[in-house]
């Protein structure tokens, strides 16, 4: 849990405003910022590493070093990102992975979100969900709505943010797309030790702007306000006459920005008690909120305000822990931009040959490699390093629960239990008392028939050492011995009564 909490920590940093409202060298950053909030069509290309730095004093294991060196290999080529309109966007490009690269192609329609992988043979795909639901009113009339918001949002927050100890921009000359632009380039630097710095005057400053907070509130409310009263949350006195309503809409932004002030003034009259006592109960945020963990930020503006190019490096740094044997996070990423606002149409994943579709359900592990085992990298990266097909299964022979049971010396285990435990499939054959187990990972057959001491695997005939049998209960009870070896897994027994399965 402490290493999920500390990786989480830098994405969370990524997600900081970086830049204010005071206008540099006659540049217009707030206005600048706000007008990249809004979503139009375009074409880019970007480029992402990440690297973990590991730390000076850190007893690296073999298991650890593999990680590593594993994710410093990462890296994110998108050759083609084509967005269309909010819901036709698609990334042509590779994922860089140990040396070899894994060309792919990501689609999102309003259908749904598909990904193929050069060389698998079928796409992952995510159906969308649609936007009227029965009993439910039609959200899609407020997306439009969404987006203005949104942008709105970006302009208050930026209006009101300060501007961070390094802040400059100048007039350059850059390649974008191969082509010679003259463009603005604003350049930022953050230290984590400013960032607490920075939100108690942008708080101070924003509590102060009573239009603006209203102005926000009532955007919301009236993004809202329709929903709400489809579902009957309001009343319905409020859609009597516009007046009335509009009288109802004032009363309830006054009410709510009465709400809101009141929060803001109480959290800034704590606010350097309650950083501080942030700090003394983790002290290990020090580090992370520190002098080292820097976020350094270049943005080329054209004339019209539309950001051409970006580059973006993030060094986070981690406390010392025993568990956690890096000093640092460090993700770069290099993007350009061109075509803004011109006709764009998204490349599509082909899906009309089927798709594994992951909303119907989970795929299993030995789907997703036989899917992809034609991937090689990819592959070798789900198996070995991911060790997707591993399972471990622990039963307690004393409890009625597992429902171990002992028969002429022989464990015996419900049949659909453990094979669901490895993931495998149970079916009955057609006109006929066989029941008939599939692998998971390898697609091979176990054919099993009550009353028999004979079995087939991948059609060879087993003995064993006890016939499969219905119990009194209804369960089909197969010798677990068998069954687990036969799902290429192996079983130990201790001297407790405590049964272990594995499979590597």
């Amino acid at each position: 849990m402490r290493k999920i909490k500390w990786l989480a920590i830098p994405l969370a940093l990524m997600l900081v405003a970086l830049t204010g409202c005071q206008a540099v060298g006659g540049f217009d950053v707030a206005k600048a910022l706000a007008s990249s909030a809004k979503t139009t069509s375009s074409e880019s290309k970007q480029t992402v590493t990440v690297k973990l730095v590991p730390a000076p004093s850190a007893n690296l294991t073999a298991e650890d070093q593999k990680a590593i060196d594993l994710i410093n290999s990462f890296s994110l080529n998108i050759d083609s990102a084509k967005v269309q309109d909010t819901k036709h966007v698609s990334m042509k490009g590779s994922v860089g992975l140990k040396g070899e690269n894994i060309p792919f192609l990501f689609s999102m329609d309003d259908k749904g979100l598909a990904l193929q992988v050069e060389g698998a043979k079928q796409p992952l795909y995510i159906s969308q969900q649609p936007s009227v639901v029965p009993g439910l009113p039609d959200m899609s009339s407020m997306e439009a709505g969404a987006q203005e918001l949104s942008v709105k949002l970006a302009e208050f927050v930026l209006k009101h943010f300060p501007n961070p100890s390094v802040l400059t921009v100048k007039q350059t000359s850059s390649q974008v797309n191969g082509e010679s632009l003259s463009l603005t380039n604003l350049h930022a630097e953050v230290r984590g030790d400013e960032l607490f710095g920075l939100f108690k005057p942008f708080l101070a400053s924003a509590v102060k702007d009573e239009q603006g907070l209203k102005d926000l509130i009532a955007g919301y409310y009236d993004l809202l306000t329709p929903f709400l009263n489809t579902l009957g949350d309001l009343p319905e006195e409020a859609a009597i006459t516009p007046e009335l309503a509009q009288e109802t809409k004032k009363q309830a932004i006054d009410e709510l920005y009465t709400e809101l002030k009141q929060a803001i003034d109480e959290l800034l009259a704590s606010y350097d008690k309650e950083v501080a006592g942030l700090f003394a109960d983790t002290p290990e945020l020090a580090t992370v909120f520190g002098k080292d963990t820097v976020l350094k930020l270049d943005l080329y503006f054209d004339s019209k305000l539309n950001i051409r190019k970006q580059a973006m490096e993030l060094n986070v740094a981690l406390p010392a822990a025993e568990d956690l044997p890096i000093s640092a996070i460090q993700v770069r990423s290099d993007s350009e931009m061109w075509n803004i606002g011109g006709t764009v149409t998204m490349d599509q994943v082909d899906t009309r040959a089927g798709v594994i579709d992951v909303t119907e359900s989970e795929p299993t592990p030995g789907q997703i490699l036989r899917n992809f085992q034609d991937v090689a990298p990819l592959y070798k990266w789900l198996k070995e390093d991911l060790n997707l097909g591993y399972k471990q299964v622990v039963l307690d022979s004393q409890s009625e629960y597992y429902g171990v049971i002992t028969k002429n010396g022989t464990s015996f285990v419900p049949l659909r239990y453990l094979s669901e435990q490895l993931d495998a499939e149970v079916k009955w054959a057609p006109g006929s008392n066989q029941l008939v187990v599939i692998d998971d990972l390898t697609g091979k057959e176990i054919v099993l028939q009550v009353g028999a001491k004979q079995a087939t695997v991948d059609g060879k005939t087993v003995q064993l050492s006890q016939p499969v049998f219905v119990h009194q209960d209804g369960s089909t009870y197969v010798p677990l011995r068998f069954l687990t070896e036969a799902l290429g897994a192996t079983v130990d027994f201790d001297a407790d009564g405590w049964i272990t399965i594995i499979r590597e």
